[in-house]
């Protein structure tokens, strides 16, 4: 396929990455250390979105190795996924949901990947007997939904993806199939190339089963004409789309830029689902997170801006106890809510810590 040809275009070293930037000796070497421990591989699409006349463009920040990614604070597992891991790639943390890692790659290593300790290296964490899996899920009827993600999914041979869709629709006690992927937004010729995919995912999503895509569109600019196709495409193939924004210092991190997302991804037909707090993963934390109380002010005046179908997201951290709402500010408190829990007797409890500015995770409240 054309698709896999151009992902042997990507950019991968940092010798390449001087033709766009000048970049010093000792810059070059401290670079090299970075991509060493996380490679670094972009689409020539992604790459072409780049302003490279302006050193703080925010797709260079997302895609671009920076000397940031030098600072070790922070942790590999901000959520808990190995007390997770049920069998290798099958993460069961929520009673309904199922999550397979499906694989390690991806079109384009983003660079606050919050899974920086798999994706693009050797790795045991993903699946390798889809078929244990599936048996696993049958025997837990409590689940009623599967996340497919990675890495990304949707770099998968088309094959594999409908073997997939096969042995899952195939369950009974599933109400639908998620696959968590950024092609959309990063390769969309991936998706707009491959007319078996569109036939696959065609095919199941007018089954029992109802398809979700959940994409992550940070940025305005990633709304590009090849994107909204790639969105339309997988929309007329039945399929429903959601996004989950990342808030990151110095992409999205300001009213005007988080509205105007929001506004555009739902004039292209993508619902908003969460705005993510970025995670306090290592290499990612001191070049991304904001704090809370900053992201909390910056969601509600980009709030401001929306109409009721572009505000329907939550403002989220995906800590490793559950998924917590930051729901508001309350005199000396931040007021925060469990969206979703490991434990279900936390589910929908409202709790408050002491505001500090500068806390940026769950864990830096008292």
């Amino acid at each position: 396929m054309p698709w896999k040809h151009e992902l042997k275009n990507n950019l991968t070293t940092i010798e390449h990455l001087q033709e766009y930037v000048d970049l010093t000796r000792k810059e070059r070497y401290l670079l090299n250390h970075v991509v060493a421990r996380h490679p670094m591989s972009v689409t020539r699409y992604y790459l072409s979105l780049i302003d490279w006349d302006d050193p703080s463009d925010p797709i260079r920040k997302m895609a671009i190795p920076s000397l940031d990614e030098l600072s070790l604070r922070g942790s590999y597992d901000t959520s808990g996924e190995k007390e997770r891991t049920k069998l290798p790639g099958l993460q069961h943390k929520y009673p309904q949901t199922a999550l397979i890692l499906a694989t390690n790659k991806c079109a384009t290593y983003c660079r606050h990947c919050f899974r920086k300790r798999l994706v693009g290296l050797s790795t045991e964490e993903i699946i390798h007997n889809f078929s244990q899996a599936v048996k696993y899920i049958k025997s837990h009827p409590e689940i009623n939904n599967v996340l497919i993600t990675g890495g990304d999914p949707f770099m998968l041979e088309t094959s594999t993806i409908r073997k997939f869709l096969e042995k899952v629709s195939a369950i009974p006690h599933l109400d639908f199939i998620r696959f968590g992927t950024r092609i959309p937004v990063t390769f969309p010729m991936r998706i707009i190339e491959d007319e078996e995919l569109q036939k696959a995912l065609t095919t199941y999503a007018c089954g029992t089963k109802k398809i979700y895509i959940v994409t992550q569109f940070n940025h305005p600019t990633e709304i590009t004409t090849q994107a909204t196709e790639a969105v339309a495409v997988l929309s007329q193939a039945g399929t429903l789309i959601s996004n989950q924004t990342v808030l990151l210092k110095g992409v999205n991190d300001d009213p005007d830029t988080l509205a105007e997302l929001q506004n555009r991804l739902v004039n292209r037909g993508i619902i908003p689902y969460y705005v993510f707090q970025c995670r306090p993963v290592k290499r990612v934390k001191t070049q991304f997170q904001v704090p809370l109380y900053q992201g909390y002010t910056i969601v509600e005046e980009a709030k401001k801006k929306l109409n009721g179908h572009s505000k329907r997201f939550r403002y989220v951290m995906s800590h490793k106890t559950g998924k917590i709402e930051i729901i508001g500010i309350l005199n000396d408190d931040i007021v925060l809510k469990y969206h979703q829990a490991e434990d279900v007797r936390k589910l929908g409890k409202i709790f408050t810590r002491k505001l500090d500015v500068n806390a940026g995770w769950l864990d830096d409240l008292q």
